[in-house]
């Protein structure tokens, strides 16, 4: 009997929330024709992408279970969860969801169709009690049609005379259609009269809501399993409009789960079999899983078969159950670090032209000063305002790795040059003074970001050599050997109390700020530590301490036996080593607060920074530059056993006593990304870097440079971003500015003057060298500036004096 259409009680319905960043598995349709990727967590789908690896279409599409006498029972939270690949790196999933109370047993395999954009599920639905007219089985979708849950229309339609469930939002429409007939079909909003609520509290659908506008809605529709027809395959298809949506649902049901299946394997099985054989004979972290190859797997299912080269850096919103709609990127956006790392990653694996088309997309984001965006949507947009210059050199390391791999011959070179020369002009024209670090939190001199900006210059220097720049590639050299001279003076202290309890003379800080840059030391600084409660944010330099100094290891410009660093690893130890079931991790830096609270409640702008694993690979190639290939052996172990279900690596991990309640498990993943990308480049990196004996991503050129030859610079360079008041004695003074000027100085107190003229230089920069280097020790240089351009005269006086050392 019709019944006549209602307006579903509760518009718009409650806060749109995410749903947990915990995944078990994600995957993807090696193929451009089906723009679909998906994740798993929880026994069920989470959040389905379409048509970009950046856009969120769904919150998560789960089974309901009913019965006799009130029973209600929600796969997601009353189930115990299976969940393994249809075979080694190939992300298709079989799960088994097992009642807790023993009443039935649903068997999923999941995939995208590799031939259109449709998400597809074959559901088998068992009764362990009872017979199967005892129970029935709903589907509960949730969309979130496009990276929001406000803001979206579902309704219960049809398409050529069959029942499906539609919701539309932001342009993009879903169709949910089924292989068996749907029955009872309910549109609703989320909290008031969505399916969950209408089948919690009255054991029914109500048919007569069929259409919620405009909120937070969700679908639930009712499969037609029978006691004969106990399999079902569901499909979730997108489009641009409803009839596109359910049209390519119904071409993948009329097509057939088994021949998308063949497709779909035979495209990854393809894919995985180009890659060099690093699998291990046994991996410590989850039975039957092999880490290499779920590893290879996240790599490539996080790249967009939109925009070849671009990948985002997790498929999960980090403490996305307790998140809105204000947070649209979680972290399903481009950071030109992390795509640098799962460039690597794939070289590492052997898999030279992702790197290439890496590198090809981040040509083409960009931007026309020579910058990359701290982090963008797959078209190049910029999403969070930030400058980190680390980001802004990675890309030459990836040009140079690849140029001397053989794969950027001299003529496929040049096509790169003016991205290059760009890359290496912002760098050198605003470095080496960061506006972030690699943690996206402070600005200030930081020992990884200063290692990446020398390493890539040097590289940078090398790629311009080659394509016949030779005098804009002296010039990178200098300016790589000035920094690096001065990486002590800006970020190593001596005679500090950590020092002291330590028994080391000194360490390498997180983070010098850039307001005491002027100074001999940074523990003259404070750095504001972000994501702390308010009035306890400001800490002494001298404080914080940071596995980030490895990095003037593993790019090449300090020895692992440097006894600098060597006391650092000491302090570092000391400070943020924490050990857990599966081995060492270690935390990102002193009091960071980027984690869950004490209590386990999600982090909400404060909390307590948890053990992040992909710093256990990053020690191992520490230890492994060292020459003890046993702990970083051993470490690696450490790294695989911080999977979560499924072999996917979490960005941190619990390190409290458990908390069942809150799903935090000791040691277990935390309630941040999983899986985070950047951990599984580390992990793939540290396998090849294993297999050769040698950390794969070194750079060579500063081994060379600083550590063989023991190069030095005979200069210190001037900036207005980075003003020397001392000078050791025979150091040239060079002075670089952004506009033409006249340097007007004196090294007798103005008794006598002279004036000096700046020149152009290929990279923007106007420089003059000032004869300093037989200044004697104690004199002062006084200097000021006439612009031309304007006619002004800067009308300030600036010194440096001369004889005073600048490293330790």
């Amino acid at each position: 009997m019709a019944v006549t259409p209602i307006v579903p009680p509760g518009a718009p319905g409650i806060p749109a929330r995410w749903t947990s960043s915990a995944k078990s598995g994600v995957g993807t349709s090696l193929s451009s024709a089906g723009p679909v990727w998906f994740t798993i967590s929880h026994g069920i789908l989470n959040e389905i992408y379409y048509p970009g690896v950046d856009s969120a279409c769904t919150r998560d599409l789960g089974l309901i279970v009913t019965g006799k006498d009130g029973y209600f029972s929600e796969e997601k939270r009353d189930a115990t969860h299976g969940i393994e690949p249809f075979e080694d790196g190939v992300p298709a999933y079989r799960l088994a969801n097992t009642a807790d109370d023993g009443a039935y047993r649903i068997e999923k395999s999941i995939l995208a169709d590799p031939a259109r954009p449709t998400l597809l599920q074959e559901i088998t639905f068992t009764p362990l009690e009872g017979v199967p007219a005892d129970y029935r089985v709903y589907a509960l979708l949730a969309p979130h049609l496009v990276n929001a849950g406000m803001g979206n229309t579902a309704w219960v339609g049809e398409y050529q005379g069959k029942p499906v469930l539609f919701a539309s939002g932001r342009g993009t429409c879903l169709a949910l259609a089924s292989s068996l007939p749907w029955r009872d079909c309910s549109a609703g909003y989320v909290g008031v009269s969505d399916g969950w609520q209408q089948l919690n509290h009255a054991g029914k659908l109500d048919p007569a809501c069929c259409r919620a506008e405009d909120g937070n809605v969700a679908l639930t529709g009712e499969i037609g399993f029978t006691a004969t027809n106990t399999k079902a395959v569901l499909a979730l298809g997108f489009g641009t409009t409803p009839d596109e949506a359910a049209e390519n649902a119904f071409a993948s049901l009329k097509r057939g789960f088994e021949p998308a299946a063949k497709s779909y394997v035979e495209k990854w099985r393809e894919w995985q079999a180009g890659l060099l054989p690093l699998d291990r004979d046994r991996t410590p972290g989850v039975p039957g899983v092999n880490g290499y190859r779920v590893s290879t797997a996240v790599l490539a299912t996080h790249r967009s078969s939109v925009m070849p080269g671009a990948a985002v850096a997790s498929l999960s919103i980090p403490w996305g159950f307790d998140k809105g709609d204000d947070d649209l990127g979680g972290y399903h956006l481009v950071w030109p670090r992390d795509l640098v790392e799962t460039a690597g990653g794939f070289l590492a694996a052997g898999d030279a032209a992702s790197a290439l088309w890496i590198l090809e997309y981040l040509r083409s984001i960009q931007q026309p000063d020579g910058h990359w965006p701290q982090n963008a949507w797959l078209d190049g947009t910029a999403y969070w305002p930030g400058i980190q210059m680390d980001e802004c050199a990675f890309p030459l390391l990836l040009a140079d790795a690849l140029h001397r791999a053989g794969h950027l011959p001299s003529a496929r070179l040049k096509t790169f040059l003016q991205m290059i020369e760009s890359a290496a002009s912002y760098v050198v024209r605003n470095g080496p003074v960061t506006g972030e670090d690699r943690w996206e939190e402070d600005a200030g001199y930081s020992p990884f970001t200063l290692a990446v900006e020398i390493a890539a210059l040097l590289a940078a220097a090398d790629l311009l050599d080659a394509c016949g720049k030779q005098a804009a590639a002296s010039y990178l050299r200098e300016t790589a050997d000035c920094w690096n001279d001065q990486v002590e003076r800006w970020t190593y202290v001596t005679g500090t109390a950590i020092c002291k309890a330590a028994g080391v003379a000194g360490y390498y800080v997180r983070i010098a700020p850039p307001d005491s840059a002027d100074a001999s030391s940074p523990k003259d600084g404070y750095v504001p530590i972000k994501n702390r409660p308010p009035g306890d944010t400001d800490r002494p330099a001298e404080e914080i301490v940071s596995p980030d100094a490895l990095a003037l290891v593993r790019f090449g410009l300090r020895a692992a036996d440097d006894p600098r660093i060597v006391d650092t690893i000491k302090v570092i130890d000391a400070h943020l080593r924490c050990e857990l079931p599966q081995g060492p991790l270690w935390y990102r830096y002193d009091s960071d607060g980027y984690g869950e609270h004490e209590d386990g409640a999600p982090f909400d702008g404060t909390g307590q920074g948890r053990p992040w694993p992909l710093l256990a690979g990053e020690r191992a190639h520490y230890e492994l530059a060292a020459g003890r290939k046993d702990k970083a052996a051993s470490l690696l172990d450490t790294l695989e056993r911080s999977a979560g279900t499924g072999g996917l690596l979490p960005e941190q991990v619990w390190d409290g006593a458990d908390i069942p309640g809150r799903e935090l498990l000791h040691g277990k993943p935390s309630g941040s990304a999983m899986p985070l990308v950047w951990a599984h480049s580390e992990h793939v990196k540290l396998l090849r870097s294993l297999r050769d004996g040698a950390v794969f991503d070194m750079p060579p050129q500063g081994v060379k440079r600083y550590i063989e030859d023991k190069t030095v610079s005979p200069f210190r360079t001037w900036r207005f971003n980075n003003k020397i008041r001392t000078l050791p004695e025979g150091k040239t003074l060079r002075v670089e500015l952004l506009a033409a000027a006249t340097v007007h100085w004196s090294a007798d107190n103005w008794a006598t003057a002279h004036d000096s003229q700046t020149a152009e230089n290929a990279f923007g920069i106007h420089l003059v060298d000032l004869p300093t280097a037989g200044l004697p020790s104690g004199r002062t240089l006084i200097f000021t500036f006439f612009w031309p351009g304007t006619g002004d005269w800067e009308n300030v006086d600036f010194s440096v004096m001369s004889g005073a050392q600048d490293s330790q």
